[in-house]
């Protein structure tokens, strides 16, 4: 069972997330304001950004306003893989090895340069931007 808390946390995400989401999909399912994201990976990336900004009302604009400055750049496929590097980036041990590779590297300097620039836009504290 999850806490009410928790569960109100989820609810103001969705309820703010998958309108946007709709709203901005036009007739050839493309996003008017950049890329098309699953709801569920908008959600997941403004959880995961208010784990590390704060579980405050107002993280919850923030993030979703740094999810979106993203989805402006990328596709979702390059976000995943770009976020997924950036995440393992210091995964140590042999099965790290594929993730501090020069093409990995890259990827995830360019994603934290990307995300860097989105928290600033939004007003997410600059010693977040490090965390991820």
């Amino acid at each position: 069972m999850i806490p009410r808390s928790c569960a109100l946390t989820v609810l103001a995400c969705l309820s703010l997330i998958s309108p946007l989401s709709f709203a901005a999909t036009g007739a050839t399912g493309a996003s008017a304001q950049g890329h098309d994201y699953p709801t569920e990976g908008r959600v997941e990336y403004v959880l995961g950004c208010m784990d590390d900004n704060g579980h405050d009302f107002v993280n919850v604009y923030k993030c979703s306003c740094a999810i979106d400055t993203i989805s402006k750049v990328l596709s979702y496929d390059d976000f995943v893989e770009q976020s997924t590097f950036s995440k393992y980036a210091t995964l140590g041990g042999e099965g790290g090895g594929e993730f501090r590779v020069d093409r990995a590297k890259a990827q995830t300097k360019k994603y934290r340069e990307l995300q860097r620039d989105a928290f600033k836009a939004c007003g997410i504290g600059q010693n977040a931007a490090a965390a991820k």
